[in-house]
């Protein structure tokens, strides 16, 4: 008994470090994203990532020579694929084309919460009451803090957020349910895929349409989110997310606007405030909390 406890514990600990990896890959998307539509138009930025990620998801996929998965498992995987590879980055690309990459925290710091709730619907989880608190509070602290710091207000984007975060939430639960049987590598890479011969169309017309004339800045944002944020980070959050539990493991997304923060100091040198670290403090608490908290998984 002692032994299966400590393999459960170890197992949860080490989903915890992979979400973590996956969050902090995850956390310069918004500011990513914001400084490649500057220039390049939202749909080419939006889909055309998951096009290049597709090409590096098919290089793994060939070298590593993993089997095709079973007619369910692709059922699970057009789930994902419409929610992490098409629906989240296409709507807040167009979303973030319209506010801040500030105020855009406001709304996707909901997707903790919504993710959670997508665990309990896709993969059978069932969190306590304790982390349901938790997850709240939580979700209400990323919402205030954006609030405060970047003068957030209501905005017609805000309905594509919203829709954004459904989509991820979704994406990221039925995706770490299927982690389970597949690796986390092998559930986005196959998504990538599955997904290609759909995208190739718009973002076709897109490039037609507005060219691919952009900054270098442009490109460095879109060359981010290409292979970070829409390749490498999957990796180690399906993982994370198999391992710990979809509601557990999601409720790190409540540190990314702050990892966003602290790494926009070290890197570009802005200033961190004591209110940010105050918050900063409250989240990390909140992540505890629903770390004890009891979640029940079939």
């Amino acid at each position: 008994m002692s032994q299966q406890s400590s393999i459960h514990v170890s197992s949860e600990t080490l989903g915890l470090i992979y979400g973590f990896i996956g969050v902090f890959c995850f956390s310069l998307t918004l500011p990513a994203t914001r400084a490649a539509v500057a220039d390049i138009d939202p749909t080419i930025v939006g889909l055309g990532r998951a096009l290049v990620a597709g090409v590096l998801a098919s290089i793994f996929l060939f070298a590593s020579r993993r089997p095709v998965p079973s007619r369910t498992q692709f059922k699970s995987l057009f789930i994902v694929a419409a929610g992490v590879v098409v629906g989240f980055p296409l709507l807040s690309a167009w979303a973030i084309h319209q506010v801040p990459a500030t105020h855009g925290a406001i709304v996707l710091g909901l997707l903790p919460l919504a993710t959670a709730v997508a665990g309990v619907l896709r993969a059978n989880e069932r969190p306590s009451h304790a982390f349901w608190v938790a997850g709240f509070i939580g979700s209400a602290t990323v919402v205030t803090f954006a609030l405060v710091t970047g003068g957030g207000k209501a905005h017609i984007a805000d309905l594509a957020l919203v829709a954004a975060v459904i989509a991820a939430a979704l994406g990221y639960a039925e995706g770490g349910r299927l982690a389970r049987e597949l690796s986390g590598a092998q559930v986005i890479c196959w998504a990538l895929l599955i997904s290609a011969p759909f995208l190739l169309v718009p973002v076709a017309l897109a490039v037609y349409q507005h060219g691919l004339s952009a900054s270098p800045t442009a490109w460095l944002g879109f060359a981010y989110v290409s292979v970070v944020s829409m390749f490498l980070g999957f990796f180690a959050w399906y993982r994370g997310l198999a391992l710990g539990g979809i509601a557990r493991v999601g409720q790190i997304q409540l540190l990314q606007p702050f990892l966003t923060i602290f790494a926009s100091a070290l890197l570009l040198g802005e200033k961190v405030t004591m209110v940010t670290i105050g918050f900063a403090l409250t989240i990390v608490a909140c992540v505890a909390i629903g770390r004890k908290a009891a979640v029940s998984r079939s």
